[in-house]
C-alpha cells in the first residue's frame, strides 16, 4: 500500500505480476506438488473424502445464497470462489504444523494437494460461466482445457501415476519460488488494496468473510463428523476448511478480468479476521471433544 501511495507500484505492473504468476509460477508449483502426491493412498482416506464433500457442498450452498441475494454474475461467481477456496499450502499446512507438528504435515499432505487441484477446476468453472465466458458444456471443457493451473495440475498427476522421480533440484527450485512467490503476491495484494473499501466494509466483503472462515468450516466439520472421522484427522480437516481465502483467488480473478479490489479486499480481511475465528474455532472443537488437542 506505501509503495502505491509513492506512487512505485502502479496498477499495470500487478497486472504484470498477476499475469506471470498465472501463466508461469502458479502451474509449476501445482505440477511439482502433483508430481509428488502418492495417489495410491487416497482410497483409504475418509478424512480427505469428507473435505472434499464439505467443499462441494460450500460452493453449492454459496451459488445459491447468492443467487438469493440477486448478486450480479460477476460479483457471484467472485463471492462462490471465496467462499470455498480456502489458502491450504500456506496458512493451512502452517496451522496443521502448529498444532500437530510433523504428524499433522503428514496427514495433510493430501488433502492439500487434492484439494489444490479441486479448488482450481471449480474455480475456473465459476468464473468461466459467471465472467462473460461459454456457458456450454463443449466452452467450458475447452477453457479448462487451456488452463495453465489446470495443465500444471494434470501434468504433475501424470508423473505421480506413472511412478517417475522428479529430478533432486526441483525441491530447491519449488522452496525458492514459494519463498519468492507469496511475498510478491502479498505486495501485489497490498497494491491492489483500497483502504477505503474496507472502511465502507462493503456488504459482499463482509458476507464473503463469513463464508469463508464460518459457514465453510462448520459445513466441512458437519461432513466429517457425520462420515465418523475424528480426533487428530478431524484437527486437520478444520484448520484446513478454516484457512482465510487464498492469494490465487485473486489472480484467477484479475485473469477473468474481473474486479481485482473487490477480491484483494476479501484475501486481506479473511487474512484478519482468521486470527479470531481460526483460534475460537479450534478451541471449541477440542472443548467438545470432537479433535484431539495440540501436541
Amino acid at each position: 500500500m506505501v509503495l502505491r501511495r509513492l506512487g512505485w507500484l502502479q496498477q499495470r505492473y500487478i497486472d504484470a505480476v498477476s499475469r506471470f504468476a498465472f501463466n508461469a509460477t502458479l502451474p509449476l508449483l501445482l505440477f511439482m506438488s502433483a508430481a509428488g502426491v502418492d495417489f495410491a493412498a487416497l482410497g483409504g482416506a475418509t478424512y480427505l473424502l469428507a473435505a472434499v464433500i464439505g467443499t462441494l457442498l460450500t460452493l453449492a450452498c454459496a451459488w445459491l445464497y447468492g443467487r438469493w441475494r440477486d448478486f450480479a454474475r460477476p460479483t457471484l461467481g467472485l463471492f462462490v470462489q471465496a467462499s470455498f477456496r480456502s489458502n491450504l499450502a500456506i496458512v493451512g499446512f502452517a496451522l496443521c504444523h502448529a498444532a500437530y507438528g510433523a504428524e499433522g504435515l503428514s496427514l495433510a499432505a493430501l488433502p492439500v494437494a487434492l484439494l489444490t487441484a479441486l479448488y482450481n477446476i471449480l474455480a475456473v468453472w465459476v468464473l468461466q460461466v459467471t465472467h462473460g465466458g461459454s456457458r456450454s458444456l463443449l466452452g467450458l471443457l475447452r477453457s479448462m482445457a487451456i488452463n495453465p493451473l489446470l495443465l500444471g495440475i494434470s501434468a504433475g498427476v501424470i508423473v505421480a501415476l506413472a511412478g517417475w522421480p522428479l529430478p533432486a533440484f526441483t525441491l530447491v527450485l519449488k522452496q525458492g519460488l514459494s519463498q519468492l512467490f507469496l511475498p510478491l503476491m502479498l505486495v501485489c495484494i497490498g497494491g491492489a488494496l483500497r483502504i477505503s473499501v474496507l472502511r465502507t466494509a462493503g456488504s459482499v466483503t463482509w458476507e464473503a468473510t463469513c463464508w469463508r472462515l464460518m459457514v465453510g468450516p462448520t459445513l466441512g466439520v458437519a461432513v466429517a463428523v457425520m462420515m465418523g472421522v475424528e480426533g487428530m484427522q478431524l484437527g486437520v480437516v478444520f484448520l484446513l476448511l478454516s484457512a482465510p481465502v487464498a492469494a490465487a483467488s485473486f489472480i484467477m480473478v484479475v485473469a477473468a478480468r474481473g474486479d481485482g479490489t473487490l477480491a484483494a479486499n476479501i484475501v486481506v480481511l479473511t487474512t484478519l479476521m482468521s486470527i479470531v475465528t481460526v483460534t475460537l474455532g479450534f478451541a471449541l472443537l477440542i472443548l467438545a471433544g470432537l479433535v484431539a488437542a495440540p501436541i
